[in-house]
C-alpha cells in the first residue's frame, strides 16, 4: 500500500495537470454551445460505435439459435403453403377432410457430413423426440439432400444423395419424362439420371426435379440441371449427367419432409409384391 501511495505521489504533478485539463474541458463544453455540441456529437459517435461492435459480437454468437428458429418458422410456412396449394382429385367434388395436407415439414441442422466415400451419410441434430422418422426426405432451399435412414431419441442419420445406394425418382421439368437419380460415386457435384428412354428429348441446361412417385418427396423439388446427354451402352436409355443443385460441401441447415401416407403406400406395395427402389 505504501508503494502505491509513493507511486501516486511521484505522479502528483501529472495527475494535477490531467485534473485541471478535465475541469477546463468541462467548463468549455458546458458554457459554449458550439464546443458542447461538437463534444457530444463526438462522444455519441464513439459510444455508438462501441455499442454496435458489442451488438455484432452478441449477434454472431446467437446466429445458431436464430437459424434454428428460422428453420422452424419456414417449416411451418412450407406446411401451410402445401395446405393452401393442395390439389383435389376432382374439380367436381367439394374440398373436405379427405384432402388434408399430405406432407409435414420440420427444420434440422447437419452436425456431421461425409463426402469422400461411395456411401456418404449426414447426421442431423433432431431425432424421434422431434418427430423425425426413418424414410423422411431431406432437402434445403437448393434442392434434394437425402433420406432419413435411422433415428435415435435426439439424432438421426440419413443417406446423402451422394450415396451409391440412394435413388430419387425424378423427371425432366420441361416434358415430364421420368427416371431415377443415382450417384455413381465419382464427382460430388454431379450425378446420373437413369432409365430415360432414348426417344426422349433431353438437352443440356434442362431442369431435373422430383416427380412425387416415390412418396418421399413432394413433386417439384429441385435436383439439378443436365450437363450432358449421350447415347449409352444400354440400347433403351440415355446416358444423362446432371449437375447437382446442392453444394454438399456447404450444406448446414435442412428441412425434413414426412408423407403422412407413406406407411400405407409401402404396406400396399408389399402386399402387391412390388419392390419400391426409391
Amino acid at each position: 500500500m505504501l508503494r502505491i501511495l509513493q507511486f501516486l505521489y511521484s505522479l502528483r504533478s501529472f495527475l494535477l495537470f490531467v485534473l485541471l485539463e478535465v475541469l477546463a474541458i468541462s467548463l468549455i463544453v458546458s458554457n459554449n454551445s458550439p464546443q458542447g455540441a461538437a463534444f457530444f456529437n463526438s462522444s455519441n459517435a464513439v459510444t455508438g460505435s462501441i455499442l454496435k461492435t458489442r451488438s455484432d459480437v452478441v449477434d454472431f454468437f446467437s446466429l445458431a439459435e436464430d437459424n434454428e428458429a428460422l428453420l422452424s418458422q419456414n417449416a411451418l410456412l412450407l406446411e401451410q403453403l402445401k395446405t393452401i396449394n393442395a390439389i383435389p382429385d376432382s374439380v367436381t367434388l367439394e374440398l373436405d377432410s379427405a384432402f388434408e395436407a399430405q406432407y409435414t415439414f420440420r427444420g434440422a441442422r447437419i452436425i456431421s457430413n461425409s463426402l469422400r466415400f461411395s456411401q456418404n451419410h449426414i447426421t442431423l441434430n433432431k431425432g424421434s423426440k422431434d418427430g423425425v422418422k426413418p424414410g423422411m426426405g431431406v432437402f434445403n432451399e437448393q434442392g434434394v439432400v437425402g433420406r432419413v435412414q435411422s433415428v435415435s431419441d435426439n439424432y438421426s442419420v440419413a443417406f446423402s444423395l451422394l450415396n451409391t445406394e440412394m435413388r430419387i425418382s425424378s423427371k425432366l421439368k420441361s416434358n415430364g419424362s421420368f427416371g431415377s437419380i443415382n450417384w455413381d460415386g465419382k464427382d460430388s457435384k454431379k450425378t446420373k439420371l437413369l432409365y430415360v428412354p432414348r426417344h426422349v428429348k433431353a438437352s443440356p441446361g434442362d431442369t431435373i426435379v422430383t416427380n412425387g412417385f416415390s412418396a418421399v418427396f413432394p413433386e417439384g423439388i429441385m435436383v439439378g440441371t443436365i450437363e450432358s446427354v449421350d447415347q449409352s451402352s444400354d440400347p433403351n436409355s440415355l446416358d444423362i449427367v446432371v449437375n447437382l443443385s446442392v453444394d454438399f460441401s456447404k450444406v448446414h441447415y435442412v428441412y425434413l419432409v414426412e408423407n403422412s401416407r407413406l406407411a400405407e403406400i409401402d404396406s400396399l406395395q408389399k402386399q402387391s409384391e412390388i419392390e419400391n427402389e426409391f
